[in-house]
This record gives C-alpha cells, sequence and structure tokens, in this order.
C-alpha cells in the first residue's frame, strides 16, 4: 500500500521540484547588471559610416583619444531610448566627457527624425545598420551604454534605459572612475 502510494507521489514530487528549477532559471539580472567580456578590455575595432551628412563619424582611435568616452547604442524604434533622452543630455553636458552614439538595425532616415524628435545629444554618431559591429560589442538589444576610459579600455557596460537613479548611482561613478582608473 505505502509502495503503491510512492508511486504516485514521487513523480508529482520529482515534477515539482523540475519546474522549480526550471523558473529560478527563468530570472533575469536586473537591468543594467548583465556581464560582459569586454570590461577592463579593449574597446573592439568600430569601422562604420557616419549617420548622415549632418553627422560625424568616430573610430577605435577616437576611443582612446585621453579622454572619457560614453558609447551610448540606439535606435528610433526603441521606446525606452526616448526615455533616456534627458540623461544624456547631461552627460553631453559634462566637461572632459565625449558622448558618442550608434545607431543599431536602423535606417539613417528614421534614426536622424529620432534625433530631430528627441533632441540629438551625440558629439559623433556612427550608423550600424546591419548590427554587426554591435555584436563584436555584445550589444543584445537597446538601448545600451559603455563608459571607455582615456586609453580606450571599456570600463562599464550598462544594459538598459539611462533613467531614474541609473544615471546618478552607475553611470557618473564609472566615468568619475574611468577618468582616474587604478
Amino acid at each position: 500500500m505505502i509502495l503503491r502510494r510512492l508511486l504516485y507521489i514521487l513523480p508529482a514530487a520529482l515534477f515539482i521540484v523540475l519546474i522549480a528549477v526550471f523558473y529560478s532559471s527563468l530570472e533575469a539580472p536586473p537591468p543594467g547588471e548583465l556581464p560582459s567580456m569586454l570590461v577592463d578590455k579593449p574597446a573592439p575595432g568600430i569601422a562604420l559610416p557616419a549617420l548622415d551628412s549632418k553627422a560625424q563619424a568616430f573610430s577605435r582611435a577616437d576611443l582612446a583619444s585621453g579622454r572619457v568616452v560614453v558609447l551610448n547604442v540606439f535606435a528610433s524604434w526603441c521606446v525606452p531610448c526616448r526615455a533616456e533622452a534627458p540623461a544624456l543630455a547631461r552627460i553631453r553636458a559634462m566637461k572632459n566627457v565625449a558622448l558618442y552614439g550608434m545607431v543599431w538595425k536602423d535606417t539613417a532616415a528614421r534614426a536622424r527624425a529620432f534625433l530631430d524628435e528627441v533632441g540629438d545629444p551625440y558629439a559623433r554618431i556612427d550608423l550600424d545598420a546591419t548590427g554587426r559591429t554591435g555584436i563584436d560589442w555584445g550589444v543584445y538589444g537597446v538601448p545600451e551604454t559603455f563608459v571607455i576610459d582615456g586609453k580606450g579600455t571599456v570600463r562599464l557596460r550598462y544594459a538598459g534605459p539611462l533613467v531614474g537613479d541609473a544615471l546618478t548611482s552607475v553611470l557618473l561613478p564609472a566615468i568619475a572612475q574611468a577618468r582616474h582608473p587604478e
């Protein structure tokens, strides 16, 4: 009798345990806390065209020009990219920090219309229409933001929009640290 009950209870218990294990593996880390193979390594090469005739392109050499660079990856179809526009304007106003943009998987016309609507805070903008360069950077979605020190070393990758306290609690400390690397 007990053995017969075990035949029913054991598979059900095992099934419940498996569901719990699979469910716990589905939990994603909070935005910005995704690991990156680029942190503390030289920024990948970048050889993309400028967004359009109004923009100036940047290259790997520009990322190692002696000052901190904040690289923001965005697209016109990205709703959270609109929300982070005020934070990007604050970064643009900072001294000795260059704000560059990389348009990811988008067209130049749509990206320019987006920037005309929300404001263009970028000193330089590259167009990665196919997303191939984004792969080298480990971009899986937009927006993503990278802090690169004056020697061209990636110091931070932040996945997600710069809203709430993300600018003050995550990005600004990373910029300060990139100014004076250990």
